[in-house]
C-alpha cells in the first residue's frame, strides 16, 4: 500500500485541500497531520495567535475522503521537553532570506518534518509552493539523510485577486486585505521586467520592487531574485530563476514568490 502524506498546521484552506487532492491521485491512502509546532515560531505571540481550527479542518478533510488525520501532541512530538530534544539542521539553504529574519525556524521545521516521517512513514509527501525555501529545504534533508521519501511540489494556490493562499491571510484586516494582494502584482512586474530587457540591473530592480511595496504600504523584508534550484543569487542569464519576497503588513507576515524563466 502506497501512503500519501501531507503535513500542516491546521487552519486549512483550500491550498491544503488541493495537497489532499494532488496526494489522492498517486497514492492508496492519504495521511493528513495537524501540529502547530512550537519549534518553528520565533515569537510567543505568533505562536500563541496561530489559529486553531479543527471542527472546520476536520470537516474540510471530510469533504475530499481523506483516510486518516493525524493530530500528535507536544508530549508525543517532543518527549515532553522541547528544548531538550534532538534537533535537525540542515545547512546553507537555511542561512539567508527565510533564514536570516526568522533565525531558528528552519531548524523547527527539519526537525519537525523528519520527525513526522518517521511516525508516518509515507511513500510521497506534499509540499505547497507558496512556502519555496522550505520546500528545498525538505528536498535537501531528504536526500542528504537517505529518507525513503518522494517529496511532491504543488503550485502555490491562489485567490481570485493573486494573493497567494495563506492560514495568516484570516488575520489580515479588511483594509490590509485590500492592500495584501499588491505583493503578487509587484512580484508580477518585476518578472516581466526581466524577462523583456535582459540588460536591466537584477539589483536595481529588486530595490524598485522594495521601494513599491514600501509605498503600498508594506513594510518589506526581502525582494530576491535566485537560482530556484539552488537559491544562489541568479544573474542576468535567463535560467531557473525565481523571486522570492517576504513582507509585513502591520503584524502579518506575508511571502511569496514567482517562477521568471
Amino acid at each position: 500500500m502506497q501512503v500519501g502524506f501531507v503535513p500542516t498546521m491546521g487552519h486549512l484552506h483550500a491550498g491544503h485541500v488541493e495537497l489532499v487532492n494532488q496526494a489522492k491521485l498517486n497514492n492508496d491512502r492519504v495521511v493528513v497531520s495537524i501540529f502547530v509546532n512550537p519549534l518553528q515560531f520565533n515569537e510567543v505571540n505568533d505562536f500563541e495567535a496561530y489559529p486553531k481550527t479543527l471542527d472546520a479542518d476536520q470537516q474540510q478533510l471530510e469533504s475530499v475522503d481523506t483516510d486518516l488525520l493525524f493530530l500528535p501532541n507536544t508530549d508525543v512530538m517532543y518527549a515532553g521537553n522541547q528544548q531538550m530534544s534532538t534537533k535537525v539542521c540542515v545547512p546553507e539553504i537555511t542561512q539567508e532570506l527565510e533564514g536570516e529574519f526568522r533565525p531558528g525556524h528552519f531548524d523547527g521545521v527539519s526537525t519537525i518534518v523528519n520527525k513526522l516521517f518517521n511516525l508516518v512513514q509515507p511513500q510521497q509527501a506534499f509540499f505547497g509552493e507558496k512556502d519555496y525555501q522550505q520546500l528545498l529545504l525538505i528536498r535537501k534533508m531528504v536526500k542528504d539523510l537517505n529518507i525513503p521519501v518522494v517529496v511532491k511540489s504543488v503550485a502555490t494556490q491562489r485567490e481570485i485577486d493573486g494573493l497567494a493562499m495563506s492560514s495568516r491571510n484570516s488575520r489580515l484586516s479588511k483594509p490590509q486585505r485590500e492592500v495584501a494582494p499588491q505583493l503578487y502584482e509587484i512580484l508580477e512586474k518585476l518578472s516581466k521586467k526581466i524577462k523583456t530587457d535582459s540588460a536591466l540591473a537584477i539589483d536595481k530592480l529588486e530595490q524598485d520592487a522594495i521601494n513599491a511595496l514600501r509605498g503600498a504600504g508594506f513594510e518589506p523584508e526581502y525582494v530576491s531574485v535566485r537560482n530556484d534550484l539552488t537559491l544562489c543569487t541568479a544573474g542576468q542569464e535567463a535560467g531557473n530563476r525565481r523571486v522570492l519576497a517576504a513582507a509585513r503588513l502591520g503584524k502579518i507576515r506575508l511571502i511569496d514568490n514567482l517562477k521568471i524563466d
